[in-house]
Parts: structure tokens; C-alpha cells; sequence
């Protein structure tokens, strides 16, 4: 059974960016999936100061949550990543997190811990146009990095992943670009485990 991991960037703990992901992911544990969720509001994540002592030693010269982020990323075939928009891109707890990845770029013998897996993005924010699409696109940058595959969501919409606006629970319209973002996500996972 895949496994997939959902992300929430936001500060907040139980916000619009925590409930698009617990969203996403009820999708795929109805379709069979393993999920596993993490919130970074609360967690103590120290920026990344490009020391590069990761590439010596293989860890990063900070202890702090990363590592429980960092196994839970080796642990999934599948990733969701999520972001509320912050003047049109992803907030620092998540930029932060992404940052911290380095040491999965800057250690390795032959690929990318996360290379081949799937990943794709969720955007929060105020209003329909609010920047969800240039957090979106910063999210899948941070996929290419890691040598994954990124998925969008796909018919009858086609953005670059889920994007909500103002309150997503009541954002039907929103939710349904999550929802086919999610069926993505495991259409690609299936997809590429049967090969």
C-alpha cells in the first residue's frame, strides 16, 4: 500500500491550509492509501544557515523537529505539500522546512531521497486570486528540487494544484480542486507502482 504524507505550512494549527490537507488526505485513505499528517504550527525548526556541514557529516548541525519531518519524508511514496499565501508566495514555516531540505541535496551517493516520488500543492488564501497560483508554483519548485514528480489537479480544472479561498470549508468550489488534486496524486502513485 503507498503511503503518502501531508504537509501544513500554516502557523495555525487548525486553519483553512490544515483543513485542504486533512481534506486531501481523507480522499486517499477512501481510496486505500496509508496517510500520514504533520502541522508545522508550533514545531521548532531553526533556518538553514548554508554551513554545509550536512554534506560532511550526512545531519544537519541543528537539533530540532526537522528530523521528525525528515523521516516522515523518507517514509511516504507520496507527498502533499501545503502553504497559506503569504504576499503572493509560501509562509517561512514552510519555506523554512524547505530550506532545511538541503541536507537531503547535499548528502547522497547516487539520487535524491526524494527523487521519483509524487508530490503536489495546496494554496490558501484570502480571495480567488490572492496568489495561489505563484505559492503553488513555488511548492513545485521545491518538488523539482528534490527530483520528484509533480502532479496538478488536474480535469475539469487544471490549475497547478488545490487552491482555496477564504474559509475552506465552506469553499466548495476550492475543495473540489483539492479533491482532484488528491486523486492525482493517487492515480500517479498507482500508476507508477505498477510498472
Amino acid at each position: 500500500m503507498a503511503k503518502i504524507l501531508g504537509i501544513s505550512g500554516s502557523p495555525r494549527k487548525a486553519g483553512n491550509t490544515a483543513f485542504a490537507v486533512n481534506y486531501a488526505l481523507d480522499v486517499l485513505k477512501g481510496s486505500g492509501f496509508e496517510t500520514r499528517y504533520i502541522s508545522l504550527s508550533g514545531k521548532n525548526l531553526h533556518p538553514c544557515i548554508g554551513c554545509w556541514k550536512c554534506a560532511e557529516t550526512g545531519k544537519c548541525i541543528h537539533n530540532d523537529d526537522m528530523e521528525e519531518i525528515l523521516k516522515a519524508m523518507d517514509w511516504c511514496d507520496g507527498l502533499i505539500l501545503a502553504s497559506p499565501v503569504y504576499f503572493g508566495m509560501v509562509n517561512g514555516q514552510i519555506k523554512t522546512m524547505m530550506d532545511r531540505c538541503a541536507c537531503l541535496r547535499a548528502n547522497y551517493e547516487t539520487d535524491l531521497l526524494m527523487a521519483g516520488k509524487i508530490g503536489g500543492a495546496i494554496a490558501c488564501a484570502n480571495s480567488r486570486n490572492g496568489g495561489q497560483e505563484t505559492t503553488l508554483q513555488n511548492i513545485q519548485t521545491f518538488l523539482l528540487q528534490m527530483n520528484m514528480l509533480t502532479v496538478s489537479d488536474g480535469i475539469p480544472y487544471c490549475h497547478s494544484g488545490g487552491t482555496i479561498m477564504g474559509d475552506a470549508e465552506k469553499d466548495a468550489w476550492g475543495l473540489e480542486t483539492v479533491k482532484n488534486l488528491a486523486n492525482n496524486v493517487g492515480k500517479m502513485l498507482n500508476k507508477v507502482n505498477h510498472k
